[in-house]
């Protein structure tokens, strides 16, 4: 016989610790959980189906607010999902790409600044979101100064990325990467042995890894597990292939090895964007093809070729061949991937988004049974979810 709950608890969605608008519908015995539920769905905005009325260059802005903290992650698993389509991988410019890879990695680590500074002031380390943020601002001055936004960038572009790397951001990341390490340095020095902390989050929340398989987990807490599988590695896209750089692996699946995942990863971002700087080469950053991407604005206002190519595009938009296709990024979260169906007109026909926020939040009605109220806000917060991508 099931036991039965002393107190019926809600948490959220009116909750500063539950990443947005998630509700926990809590059973408890005492201040333990018998039973859980997550209630989601109140910020859905029908984004997939927004994106079915629109052209393939309209829907960016879309998915640019899907995860409205990786807007860049989501840009590039779109653009190449339509590049898939169009059969023109192979025709990205090489310099394209390693901007792509570029943004994509100062991308994970402004998301994985986000979660430690908030994971942090939730279990009570007040200094740690302070110096997070901080560094944080330093890459959203990045983007704005390569992209001209500094939230949603709007970089990524069908057959390219939008402007190249102007000599100030090159310099300016230069800098950020000269100095960024021994800040994680400083944030482990105040995190990973101090007891308040362990004692928070190691043995909480603990997924094997068959269990994590099994339910499709992604990102740090599926490598948290032991399970070394990211799409970088496994299914390379861009220039991923020609670069060195290890996937972190922690195996007791607890709230302190999802800590652990993501402070390595962010090491390893920076290694990776200093061999992107190194290998770039000279070149155009857009493939030079009008029935795909934009002319560039000098020939639009001073030749009637440049005008009339900008007007067939704008009005008519890209159309792809009928097929179907599926491409995936390894996002700050896990898998983001997306899948397309084209009829051959100006529209996706049908679109869908791998979203690893709610693959990864389902397990946690499972997860939270057996731990104390207390340790709720512990397990959330190390499996990041972020609501916009899971309501969508």
């Amino acid at each position: 016989m099931a036991e039965k709950a002393d107190l019926i608890l809600n948490m959220g969605p009116q909750h500063p610790s539950t990443h947005g608008v998630l509700r926990l519908i809590l059973e408890l015995k005492g201040e333990k959980i018998i039973g859980a539920d997550a209630v989601i769905g109140y910020v859905h905005r029908g984004v997939e189906k927004l994106a079915e009325h629109r052209k393939y260059m309209q829907i960016l802005p879309v998915f640019d607010r899907v995860d409205y903290v990786s807007s860049n992650s989501n840009e590039l698993g779109f653009v190449l999902a339509v590049e898939k389509l169009l059969g023109i991988e192979d025709k990205i410019p090489e310099r394209a790409q390693y901007l792509r890879v570029i943004m994509a990695e100062l991308t994970r680590i402004s998301s994985h600044l986000i979660w430690l500074g908030t994971h942090a002031l939730e279990l009570g380390a007040m200094s740690v979101f302070l110096y997070a943020f901080r560094e944080r601002e330093k890459i959203l001055d990045l983007f704005e100064e390569i992209a001209g936004g500094r939230l949603h960038t709007g970089y990524m572009r069908i057959g390219g990325v939008a402007y190249d790397a102007t000599e100030k951001f090159l310099n300016e990341l230069n800098e950020f990467l000269e100095f960024f390490p021994s800040k994680i340095d400083e944030y482990e020095t105040l995190l990973t042995e101090n007891r308040i902390w362990k004692s928070r989050t190691v043995g909480v929340g603990v997924i094997d890894k068959e269990t994590a398989i099994s339910w499709g987990i992604t990102g740090p807490a599926l490598r948290a597990t032991g399970c070394d599988y990211d799409v970088r590695k496994y299914y390379p896209y861009c220039v991923y292939d020609k670069l060195d750089f290890e996937i972190p692996v922690y195996h007791n699946g607890d709230v302190y090895d999802r800590y652990r995942v993501r402070m390595f990863e962010m090491r390893e971002s920076v290694k990776i964007i200093k061999q992107c700087l190194e290998k770039m080469p000279e070149g155009p950053v857009q493939i030079e093809d009008t029935t795909i991407i934009l002319p560039p604005k000098k020939e639009v206002y001073n030749t009637m070729v440049g005008l009339i190519q900008h007007f067939e595009l704008v009005i008519h938009g890209i159309k792809p061949p009928k097929g179907e296709v599926y491409a995936a990024v390894e996002g700050p979260r896990g898998e983001l991937g997306y899948y397309i169906v084209s009829d051959g007109s100006d529209k996706p026909y049908r679109l869908r988004i791998r979203p690893p926020s709610l693959i990864n939040i389902a397990i946690m009605p499972e997860l939270l049974k057996n731990h104390y109220v207390a340790d709720v806000i512990a397990i959330v917060g190390s499996l990041d979810p972020l609501m916009g991508e899971v309501d969508r």
